[in-house]
């Protein structure tokens, strides 16, 4: 295992601070020579934003080391010369501000959380209709923040695929796309690899769809009936720390 690939939200921290090991478990990762990748679907925070929360916490981590969903669709749309209509976190708008065209040719789609209104959602769904492809941040479900369970754009991505009568792209986890450029940054092969997070779907079936080896963690997001399921060849760890027994498997 070359490749060691950590989600943040559940994985690596919660809303108390770092779990427990967690800062320690990375160190040691790095010691032992793998190449590090944080990876998120988060699209309510900037990248630099994120580097400095995570600096805070205490974890080291080099700009290129921070994986977002959010950059992932910015080089899709630059490699495509797509111009968005964007329904995204104000966080996140500059990253796509310079992009923006009108009249539009997609439609980006991510976490925007209050403006997720009425208005704004049928604006979304009347560009779709009229066959702008639209373009997922990421496909989570939901998430959990202060102890509570939120919706995620995931829901919302489906309701204007199921009302469009359009299958969208997602750039984001599970999306076989960007594990695969997610390997690719790294010049690694997915077997190389290994990814692991709190989400059954997102993190882990997500990566071992491409050859990629995962593992789910029991903290975060996770609920016994994940284990049901869990895919077969998964790794299965009480938390983050469980990776000093993986450094030579």
């Amino acid at each position: 295992m070359r490749g060691l690939f950590l989600d943040l939200n559940g994985v690596l921290f919660d809303d108390r601070g770092p779990i427990p090991g967690a800062v320690a478990a990375v160190q040691a990762a790095r010691r032992r020579g793998h190449v590090l990748r944080f990876v998120t679907n988060t699209a309510t925070r900037s990248h630099l934003d994120m580097l400095a929360w995570l600096r805070r916490m205490g974890f080291t981590i080099a700009d290129e080391e921070l994986f977002t969903a959010p950059l992932a669709t910015r080089h899709y749309l630059l490699r495509q010369g797509l111009r968005p209509y964007c329904l995204v976190h104000p966080a996140i708008q500059p990253l796509f501000a310079d992009l923006a065209g009108n009249p539009p040719d997609c439609v980006v789609l991510g976490d925007a959380r209050d403006a997720l209104g009425y208005a704004a959602l049928n604006r979304v769904f009347q560009l779709v209709r009229q066959g702008l492809p639209l373009i997922g941040i990421g496909m989570n479900r939901c998430f959990v923040e202060q102890g509570e369970w939120m919706l995620d754009a995931g829901a919302f991505i489906r309701a204007i695929e199921w009302a469009a009568d359009s299958q969208a792209i997602i750039m984001g986890k599970p999306s076989a796309d960007f594990f695969r450029e997610l390997c690719d940054v790294c010049n690694l092969p997915p077997g190389d690899c290994l990814m692991i997070g709190d989400d059954v779907e997102a993190d882990v079936a997500g990566a071992m769809a491409i050859g990629m080896r995962g593992g789910l963690v029991r903290t975060g997001k996770f609920q016994p009936r994940d284990l049901d399921r869990l895919p077969p060849d998964a790794l299965l760890l009480d938390d983050i720390t469980g990776i000093a027994t993986l450094a030579d498997g």
